[in-house]
């Protein structure tokens, strides 16, 4: 579905990315892994059209995308969940959810406020409430849901539970083994290696910019210590 092969990309004439490639398959749950600062939200943004590429190939559903306009990207069918969150403070929790809903591709099962309510029942409970009074497990529920609305074929999620309570975290982790479940592909950036191991079916580790190790689930442990000499924090 997704398949990038030596991406580099720069803010000015800062180089960050130097050599990234990745695949996700269809129904795949695929990490991006790797310390603080390595290039992870970069490849990302370079992903979905929000950093100019200088070079490499990014394909998506067997099409060249590199350098497409980011709401071109997203309309392909791509749901990006962003750091930081980034939901409509002064809209409600119903008005962020509805406010990009799309099913442009004829989804079997499409996402309704009644699909998001039934994954995160904390949302239906605050409907009316305005993002900026939610709290961040809360707005990161929101920005999950917002994301799915637009029937994704791929969903990114970059920092999926930083910042957030053992008990939030918990959640979105079961939110996202029920995507999963339902043949939802998606591409995850996180620090919880022991959750990660288990949820994913393929793992990428950058370096520097640089994509240095990528496997599959029985790769990941049997590499465990090479793995997390690189991923440790």
């Amino acid at each position: 579905m997704l398949k990038v092969r030596g991406l580099a990309a720069a803010y000015g004439a800062s180089r960050v990315l130097f050599d990234i490639s990745l695949d996700v398959g269809a129904g795949e749950v695929v990490t991006l892994l790797g310390r603080n600062g390595m290039g992870k939200t970069t490849t990302i943004r370079a992903i979905m059209g929000l950093l100019a590429a200088q070079s490499g190939s990014i394909e998506f559903k067997g099409q060249p995308v590199r350098n497409w306009p980011a709401d071109r990207i997203a309309r392909l069918g791509i749901g990006l969940v962003p750091e930081g969150r980034l939901i409509f403070p002064t809209l409600s929790v119903r008005e962020n959810l509805v406010a990009t809903a799309a099913d442009r591709h004829g989804a079997k099962n499409p996402w309704t406020l009644a699909r998001i309510f039934a994954l995160f029942p904390r949302l239906d409970e605050r409907q009316s409430q305005s993002g900026r009074t939610l709290s961040g497990g809360e707005q990161q529920m929101l920005a999950i849901g917002r994301a799915l609305m637009t029937n994704p074929d791929l969903l990114i999620l970059d920092e999926a539970t930083e910042g957030l309570a053992p008990v939030i975290r918990a959640e979105i982790w079961q939110c996202l083994e029920a995507l999963k479940a339902e043949g939802q592909s998606i591409l995850l950036v996180d620090k919880n290696i022991a959750v990660l191991e288990r949820l994913a079916d393929r793992h990428h580790v950058i370096e520097k910019g640089r994509t240095i190790w990528a496997g599959a689930r029985a790769d990941f442990a049997r590499d465990r210590a090479e793995v997390h000499r690189h991923v440790a924090f």
